[in-house]
Parts: structure tokens; sequence; C-alpha cells
């Protein structure tokens, strides 16, 4: 009975979560009428008018090229910082290193808007304003602590007898942990890039506020910019939505299993 109880739940909560989703992909595909006149629903057909005009009209492809590259590049400086700082967090003692801990979760956990005004003093001056540099800079203020942080958590996990019998074989901290401890956290890193891969992706402040141009926006600052001459194209709004998640949704379903495993492990006991 409790598993039929638990199958139900599961189901329903199935439903819920994909009803917006499949409606979302419908409703791209009608026609701007149907949207508008729910009379024209029934005899509306369906067509990829408002991929074409996203992408032939509004150029959607540069929003989607401009995600990409912030969110790769953010991430893999990310990983380069996060790592041996995250090691050098689970292994090594020194002083002060709960609260360097405390600082980082805090970090990741400020609101970004109390530190919009700054870092726009800061890129201005360094001539980044309107850059991909000026978007990956400041992503890597929140992700590099994120990474840190769920780094940490699985490096504690390690047994670290395997780097203590490399170490009185000869090898150095530094080559165990390059060869021992690296490798068995390889799904760690994984993990941890997916994460930051898609906080970088889903941004949007920071890339509101330190972009001008058109061809600088990322994909969440050009859907919420999408405008028509008299009315809201919504279908095109739709059909942007609908191409911003799937690399998203190909991500997540690709590596769910390691994403549960780094909130759950990572996260938790960190």
């Amino acid at each position: 009975m409790t598993a039929l109880i638990k199958r139900v739940a599961m189901t329903a909560l199935l439903v819920l979560w994909a009803l917006p989703l499949c409606w979302m992909v419908l409703a791209s595909l009608r026609p701007e009428s149907a949207l508008y006149d729910t009379t024209a629903t029934a005899t509306a057909g369906f067509g990829v008018d408002h991929y074409r005009a996203l992408f032939a009209e509004r150029r959607f492809w540069q929003p989607m090229l401009n995600s990409i590259v912030v969110a790769s590049c953010t991430t893999l400086l990310a990983l380069v910082v996060a790592v041996p700082c995250a090691y050098a967090m689970a292994r090594l003692q020194f002083r002060g290193k709960r609260a360097l801990m405390a600082v980082v979760l805090a970090i990741s956990t400020f609101p970004q808007v109390s530190i919009v005004p700054s870092l726009f003093l800061i890129l201005r001056s360094l001539g980044l304003i309107d850059t991909i540099p000026g978007l990956v800079l400041p992503y890597l203020t929140f992700a590099t602590p994120l990474a840190v942080w769920l780094m940490a958590g699985f490096f504690r996990e390690l047994p670290a007898d395997l780097e203590e019998a490399a170490r009185l074989d000869g090898a150095s901290r530094l080559r165990a942990a390059v060869e021992v401890a690296l490798p068995l956290a390889a799904p760690a890193v994984a993990t941890t890039a997916i994460l930051t891969f898609l906080y970088a992706w889903n941004e949007f402040l920071f890339a509101l506020s330190f972009t001008v141009s058109p061809d600088r926006q990322t994909v969440p600052v050009a859907i919420a910019l999408l405008q028509g001459r008299y009315q809201v194209p919504w279908g095109q709004i739709l059909a942007a939505a609908v191409t911003a998640s799937v690399p998203v949704a190909v991500v997540v379903l690709a590596f769910q299993r390691r994403i549960v495993k780094g909130l759950t492990t990572g996260a938790v006991k960190g």
C-alpha cells in the first residue's frame, strides 16, 4: 500500500512538472492568433514560424553562443581555482579553517543585487562593460565559492589512506593529490562542473547589468528583452524559452545521478 501511494505521488508530481513544459512546447508551435483567440485554437495548425523568426529576424543564435561561451569559461576557471582550494580545505590543517569555510558559504549565499553597483564601477574602470570577460569575472564571484564548497565535501569523503600510502612510496603531497585524489574525485568534478554551468547559463542580474549591446546579451536577457512593435511576441518568447531549455534539459537528463549525488553529498556534508 505504501509503495502504491508513493508511486501515485511521484506520478502526480511528474504530471504537475511536465504540464507547463508540454504547454510551452505546443504553444510555441501555434500561430500568434491562437495564443490570444481561444476560438481559433481548434482550427489553428502547428508550425515553426516562431522559431524561424526568432533565428532569422532576432538573431537568437548570438545570445545562445554568448551563453555557451560565458558558461563554459566560468565553469573552467571556477574548477581551476576551486579544486586545489577545496583539497587544501579538506586535507590541510591550519588556523582559521572553519572561519574560512564559513566565509566561502556566506559569499555563495550573498545577495547579488547588493554588489552590482560596485562591480559595475570596477568593470567600467577596467573597460570590461559589454564584454565576455566582463561577465565571466562577476560570475566567478559566486560560482567559485559554490564549487569550493561542493568539492571540499567530496574530498573529505575520500579515504586519506590511499594518499598516505602514495606518500610512503616517495610521492610528494602534490603528486599524491594529482595522481591519487584527483582521479578518485573525477565524478565530483563533473558534478560541480555541471552545477556551475547551469548557474552561469541561468544567471540574469549580472548579464542584464553589465551588457549594453544585443551582440553581448546572454539567453535570459535576450528573452526578457524580446519586444514587438505593437504587442508582446509571446510566440517568439515561448520558442526562445524552449530553445534555451534544450541544452539544460540534455545536461540534466544525461547527468542527473551525478547532480543528485553532488547535492546530497557534497553540499550537505561539506
